[in-house]
């Protein structure tokens, strides 16, 4: 398994001309995840890199001759498809760049004209996504949701032999912020004769990582898993919003559909593979009994170092909680090392078939849960399915209500390093459309 390996850019000491990035609890000068942005006043589109509490403008640098090498072709796009597309050197030799220019003074009357102010920049979805992809590789989540529906076999027979996921619809993947319109839907009660048409009543997020695709593979070539890892670019933080009530209606035979692809919200920053070197952690080891993967889908190396050091927390705040000022709730936190199959994996399995990934394809881990209810990852498992509630500053919750904002964060540590965060993803519910 090719990983990216640690080097000058990840050391603990390298601090930045940047002050805000010192310390900074997402974006300090070990980070340098890359995203697309506009300037204030402007609609234009550009590609940067986030540091501290400013975002430099990476086509501004190229254009005064700071950055060199194959980078230098592409960052003036307006997505980062292409960037992302980059073999692994060439997008190293960008870190390098990147992380050189904002650590040295040498350069820094050039470099700091071309720094944005976050606050007063729009961020955008970081590339044109040609396909979505969701796996369910949170065994935890999918043991808890098993048991709501078949309490004495929770896991399908499939689950413990093949990385199980859906194509979601790429279309309504939206960056951090925008709203959350509650779907419309048919449902159908349990008692009652027909189903109706209305807005869904059990609206739930869901805690995900997401994997950006970076060189693609062509339509024929499966991806070998000892190669999958040169086919990520990066990661993001994901919700997969979810109506439950069109979920269970809907589902069978085909599985997800409408229930799920009204929206999916991510961090608009690509924490890049490169940046997550010392955040790979070996692969918790599976069950006795439990089935050893085919051989396609497993590689000594991506067992020993092919899981990712993060931890993951989700919030919750009522549109009454903030206007009264109060802090958000905190629903869950757990780590990711509960994904049953690696990010490998799921890349490799995706491939299997001769299906052909592009850059700025993305994949969805599915939910990852913990096995304790303070780390379940939706509400569906917190409150069992609607049967426990929650109780949060001015009332209790089951599924979402309209106000309610959703915050998903995280943060990749390891004994000695710079911990590195992914950024807000995040989303406020708002009323179903009249129908």
């Amino acid at each position: 398994m090719t990983r990216p390996t640690v080097d000058e850019t990840h050391d603990p000491a390298r601090l930045s001309w940047v002050e805000s990035a010192n310390g900074h609890p997402d974006f300090p000068i070990q980070n340098l995840p890359l995203g697309v942005f506009s300037p204030v006043d402007t609609d234009e589109r550009r590609i940067g890199a986030a540091i501290g509490d400013r975002i430099l403008d990476l086509r501004a640098a190229t254009v005064a001759g700071l950055i060199e090498g194959a980078a230098s072709a592409v960052l003036g796009d307006a997505t980062l498809n292409r960037t992302m597309g980059l073999g692994a050197a060439e997008r190293l030799h960008l870190r390098r760049q990147l992380s050189k220019l904002l650590s040295d003074d040498t350069h820094r009357s050039q470099v700091e004209p071309l720094l944005h102010d976050t606050a007063d920049c729009t961020l955008h979805l970081p590339a044109a996504i040609g396909d979505y992809t969701d796996f369910y590789v949170g065994i935890r989540h999918a043991e808890n949701v098993g048991k709501l529906f078949r309490p004495d076999n929770p896991l399908l027979p499939n689950y413990k032999h093949v990385p199980i996921g859906y194509h979601g619809r790429a279309s309504s993947v939206r960056a951090s912020g925008a709203p959350v319109i509650r779907p419309n839907g048919q449902t159908k009660a349990p008692d009652a004769e027909a189903p109706s048409f209305g807005p869904a009543k059990r609206l739930d997020y869901e805690l995900e990582l997401g994997v950006w695709i970076g060189p693609g593979n062509d339509l024929g070539q499966p991806i070998p898993i000892e190669r999958a890892m040169d086919h990520i670019a990066g990661f993001c933080l994901l919700n997969d919003w979810s109506a439950r009530d069109l979920q269970a209606w809907e589902y069978q035979p085909l599985g997800p559909f409408l229930a799920k692809n009204f929206l999916s919200t991510v961090s608009p920053w690509v924490v890049t593979i490169e940046a997550m070197a010392p955040f790979f952690v070996a692969q918790d080891p599976r069950p006795e009994g439990d089935p050893q993967p085919l051989p396609y889908l497993w590689d000594e190396d991506d067992q020993a170092s092919g899981a990712l050091s993060i931890e993951l927390e989700v919030h919750l705040s009522s549109a009454q909680m903030r206007e009264g000022g109060q802090a958000p709730v905190r629903l869950s936190h757990g780590p990711a090392a509960n994904m049953y199959w690696t990010v490998g994996q799921i890349v490799t399995h995706h491939a299997s078939n001769g299906c052909n990934l592009n850059p700025g394809d993305l994949l969805g881990t599915g939910t990852i849960s913990a096995p304790e209810r303070d780390g379940f990852g939706s509400l569906i498992e917190i409150t069992r399915g609607g049967a426990d509630p929650i109780r949060i500053p001015g009332g209790e919750r089951t599924f979402l209500q309209d106000g309610d904002e959703i915050a998903l964060s995280a943060r990749a540590q390891a004994p000695g390093r710079v911990s590195i965060g992914f950024g807000s993803c995040r989303g406020i519910v708002q009323p179903a459309p009249a129908v």
